[in-house]
This record gives structure tokens, sequence and C-alpha cells, in this order.
């Protein structure tokens, strides 16, 4: 197997549950920047990446990188790398993204034309060809420009990685599957505790809690196209990575998690995805106004993403709604902590509580704050 660099973009605010996940498939980590991690891997490792990495958005191998302050040094750098090594002979290749910050080229067309004539001219020199018929897998690019320093990338992934595959049906705004599973590992919950969305919509924090618990790895049931470049990664690899997720997936784990929703319709939809995931008899939905939330049981969690701005019709329903939070979990839900992401700025205000901890996220393009707030522990058994 060779070595091969990656890069992983991510939600800005979790890099380090990203860097995290990373470690733990047993790669080493090369460098952190905001949204994107850069790590080192092999075949198998892109393979398993891809399957196994719950908080990144895409899985991209690190063609090259190099400085250009003009279109002929963009072409003749780019003509230089081997990409030979990365594409057949018979590849069907594009530029798919370009973006340019604070750099001397910034036309997204213009950058993405002349990446291409100059792959173009390298393979026709390599394979002693006039002409692609590109009739083969695809092998999509990506080209980053910022301060003039040139990052292309080639896409292992296809649809981005938060596309699980399970989320057939949506509901208005939804939490991405990446942003809800990297607000449950930023949270002490596990497997053992009580888990309750009381504005789950369509299912998507409940749904990939309960993937965390059962160890169910999020790419199992979805394509990536990678799988198609025999070139690069052997079938086996993939094979091996698929084979490895089920050995550890964990289907009779017993959980307490449960998705409420005021919208009867909306909850359909919720059984459906997590039908789709395989999840379903581990969920419990049920048609619920938030303030009638309740748990005779101690030491639960609330992870929710509650309606705010444009997911409501005013502000003041969005301002009821928070002040009707806090009494009802006070009196319904006895020391159990409390995990809420909302890009509504008051919500401390009126929720009547400052978090013990706050973290900016994004939700989109939307900035967001994950408020935690933190219960009693239980005791430890003896």
């Amino acid at each position: 197997m060779s070595y091969i660099e990656l890069t992983t973009p991510c939600i800005f605010g979790v890099e380090a549950i990203l860097k995290k996940e990373i470690l733990q498939l047993g790669y080493e980590i090369k460098k952190v920047e905001d949204g994107r991690i850069t790590f080192i891997a092999d075949e198998l490792g892109v393979c398993r990446s891809n399957i196994w990495l719950r908080t990144a958005e895409r899985v991209l191998i690190n063609i090259g990188q190099f400085k250009a302050t003009s279109f002929d040094e963009l072409f003749e750098k780019t003509k230089d790398l081997p990409w030979e090594r990365w594409i057949p002979k018979d590849g069907k290749f594009w530029v798919k993204k370009a973006s340019s910050i604070k750099s001397k080229l910034f036309s997204p067309s213009d950058i993405q034309s002349i990446t291409k004539k100059a792959i173009v001219e390298r393979l026709k020199k390599e394979y002693n060809i006039s002409w692609f018929n590109e009739d083969g897998a695809e092998y999509p690019l990506r080209v980053f420009i910022k301060k003039d320093i040139v990052s292309i990338f080639m896409d292992t992934s296809g649809e981005a990685l938060h596309k699980r595959g399970y989320r057939t049906f949506t509901s208005k705004a939804p939490i991405s599957e990446t942003l809800a599973a990297a607000i449950i590992q930023l949270s002490p919950w596990n497997k053992d505790r009580i888990l309750v969305d009381p504005f789950c919509g369509s299912g998507t924090i409940p749904i990939e809690a309960a993937m965390i618990a059962m160890n169910m790895a999020p790419g199992l049931n979805r394509e990536f196209t990678a799988e198609k470049w025999k070139n690069i990664i052997p079938v086996k690899y993939w094979l091996n990575a698929v084979d490895e997720a089920n050995d550890v997936l964990d289907t009779e784990c017993k959980l307490n998690i449960s998705g409420y929703d005021i919208d009867y319709k909306v909850l359909k939809l919720a059984r459906e995805n997590a039908k789709n995931a395989s999840v379903e008899d581990k969920i419990h939905f049920q048609e619920r106004d938030m303030r009638k939330t309740s748990n005779s049981k101690k030491y639960g969690f609330i992870i929710t993403n509650p309606p705010y701005g444009k997911r409501l019709e005013n502000e003041e329903s969005v301002i009821e709604l928070y002040k009707d939070m806090r009494p009802t979990f006070n009196n319904n839900l006895d020391n159990w902590s409390y995990f809420i992401i909302t890009s509504f700025d008051e919500f401390e205000r009126y929720f009547g509580k400052n978090a013990d901890k706050k973290r900016k996220l994004y939700t989109g393009m939307m900035k967001a704050n994950l408020y935690q707030y933190y219960g009693d522990k239980p005791p430890k058994r003896i």
C-alpha cells in the first residue's frame, strides 16, 4: 500500500471531534486548520475514512500544492504534477469546484478551465495519445486557492458524507447529519443514558445517536466515487473495510432514545428515515408538544435543535417557545443535561439561564451556538 495524504473538510467548530475520529481510525494527523484536517493514510485508509468518519464532509486526496500568481504559472505547475498516478487513460476528469480567497487568481471558471487543460497536456504526453474518450470511472477534482497558494484535490466521496443515505425524507430546515453527530459527540451522553430530542423533526439527532451507540459506520450503506477507481484502490480494500464495519456493529444494544415533535406528518418522515437507517427499533418517536416533555428517570440528556428564525413564523413565537423550555425541563426532568443548538442570539436571555459552556458552530452558512447545560452526574455503580 502507498502513502496517501488526505484532507477532510468539516463544519467550522467541530475540528476537534473530527481529529479524534481520525486518530481512532489509527491515522497520523499532519495539519489541523479551520474547517479542515489533513492526515496520512493509504489506499485502505481512503475506504475506512469514507465509511467511518461521522463529522467529515468529504475525503479528498491531496494531489499537489504550489504558489501561483498568474494563469501561466497555474498551468505549468499543474502540468508538473504526476497525474498519471491518479487518472487512467479512460478516466473522466473535470474540476467540479474551484474557489479563491485573497488571491490574484479569482475567476472560478478560468481556474477550472486552465487546470483541466494542464492535466490533459500532461496525460497526452504520458499516454502518448491526442484524444481522451473519458468513458471510464469519474475523477472529480477540486481546486482551492488561498493567498496565492493552490491546493488541488481529488474527491473520493462523491456525494457529501453527511448524505448517509437514510434521509430520503426531511422536514423544513433539518440539521445536517454531520452536525448532529458532532453535537452528540460534544456531549457526555453514552448509550447507557437516556436521550430525548423534543424537536426531532425528521429524526436526524435520534438516528445519529442510535448509530453512534450501535457503533454503526455512517457510510456503511452508501456508495463512494472512489469505489470505481480500480487503478488506485483494489476492490478487496472496500470489501475489507465493509467487513470490518459489519464485524463491530452492535445490533443487540439496548437504548433509551426518544424523538418528539408536535407535527405528526414530520414524525412519519422520521420513522421512515429511522427504518432506512436500520435503527427503527432503537428509537421511540411520539407526537408531543415540547411543553409536555417529561421523564421519571434522572440524569438523562436533552439534545436538540429547536425552531428558530425562519423556521417559525415570527420572533414572538420563538421567544415564547424558549421561555417555556426551562420551566418544562426543570419541573419534569430531574438532574438532566441540555445541549441546545440555535442561531437565535438571545437564547440564554429567554431561556432564563446562561449556559455552563457555549460553543460556536455553523448550520450551513449560518452561525449558531451550542448551549451546554450540565446536570448532576449519576452516582457510580459499586
